[in-house]
Protein backbone atom coordinates (compact mmCIF):
# COMPACT_ATOMS: atom_id res chain seq x y z
CA UNK A 1 0.00 0.00 0.00
CA UNK A 2 2.63 2.40 0.82
CA UNK A 3 4.14 1.73 -2.20
CA UNK A 4 1.41 2.71 -4.28
CA UNK A 5 1.17 6.26 -2.40
CA UNK A 6 4.48 6.36 -2.90
CA UNK A 7 4.08 5.54 -6.65
CA UNK A 8 1.37 8.05 -6.53
CA UNK A 9 3.36 10.93 -5.36
CA UNK A 10 5.97 10.13 -7.65
CA UNK A 11 3.76 10.00 -10.99
CA UNK A 12 2.28 13.63 -9.89
CA UNK A 13 5.68 15.09 -8.91
CA UNK A 14 6.79 14.04 -12.67
CA UNK A 15 3.59 15.38 -13.92
CA UNK A 16 4.19 18.65 -12.35
CA UNK A 17 7.73 19.13 -13.40
CA UNK A 18 6.59 18.03 -16.83
CA UNK A 19 3.83 21.15 -17.01
CA UNK A 20 6.81 23.15 -15.77
CA UNK A 21 9.63 22.03 -18.18
CA UNK A 22 7.11 22.48 -21.13
CA UNK A 23 6.62 26.43 -19.44
CA UNK A 24 9.53 27.05 -19.61
CA UNK A 25 9.94 25.81 -23.44
CA UNK A 26 7.16 28.20 -24.30
CA UNK A 27 8.79 30.88 -21.78
CA UNK A 28 12.27 30.20 -24.34
CA UNK A 29 10.51 29.98 -27.44
CA UNK A 30 8.23 33.53 -26.56
CA UNK A 31 11.53 35.23 -25.48
CA UNK A 32 14.06 33.83 -28.27
CA UNK A 33 11.28 35.55 -31.20
CA UNK A 34 10.43 38.92 -28.15
CA UNK A 35 14.45 39.30 -29.23
CA UNK A 36 14.41 38.51 -32.95
CA UNK A 37 11.96 41.37 -32.92
CA UNK A 38 13.71 43.43 -30.82
CA UNK A 39 17.49 43.24 -32.63
CA UNK A 40 15.08 43.52 -35.99
CA UNK A 41 13.74 47.00 -34.49
CA UNK A 42 17.56 47.93 -33.64
CA UNK A 43 19.10 47.48 -37.18
CA UNK A 44 16.27 49.66 -38.55
CA UNK A 45 16.71 52.62 -36.01
CA UNK A 46 20.12 52.24 -36.91
CA UNK A 47 19.23 52.69 -40.65
CA UNK A 48 16.45 55.49 -39.68
CA UNK A 49 19.04 57.33 -37.52
CA UNK A 50 21.66 57.03 -39.84
CA UNK A 51 19.24 58.70 -42.76
CA UNK A 52 18.39 61.26 -40.21
CA UNK A 53 22.06 62.51 -39.69
CA UNK A 54 23.03 62.36 -43.47
CA UNK A 55 19.62 64.68 -44.06
CA UNK A 56 21.03 67.25 -41.35
CA UNK A 57 24.15 67.10 -42.83
CA UNK A 58 22.65 67.96 -46.30
CA UNK A 59 20.12 70.60 -44.60
CA UNK A 60 23.43 72.05 -42.39
CA UNK A 61 25.74 72.57 -45.73
CA UNK A 62 22.44 74.20 -48.16
CA UNK A 63 21.93 76.67 -44.92
CA UNK A 64 26.09 77.74 -44.93
CA UNK A 65 25.90 78.00 -48.55
CA UNK A 66 23.04 79.82 -48.12
CA UNK A 67 24.67 82.26 -45.70
CA UNK A 68 27.83 82.28 -47.66
CA UNK A 69 25.98 83.62 -50.77
CA UNK A 70 23.91 86.31 -48.83
CA UNK A 71 27.51 87.61 -47.40
CA UNK A 72 29.20 87.58 -50.92
CA UNK A 73 25.91 90.00 -52.23
CA UNK A 74 25.82 92.32 -49.37
CA UNK A 75 29.51 92.56 -49.78
CA UNK A 76 29.17 93.24 -53.41
CA UNK A 77 26.64 96.03 -52.44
Amino acid sequence: MDTINTQDIAEQELRKLEVRVGELIRTCERLKEENRLLREQQVNLAAERSSLVEGQEAARLKVEAMIARLKSMEQSA
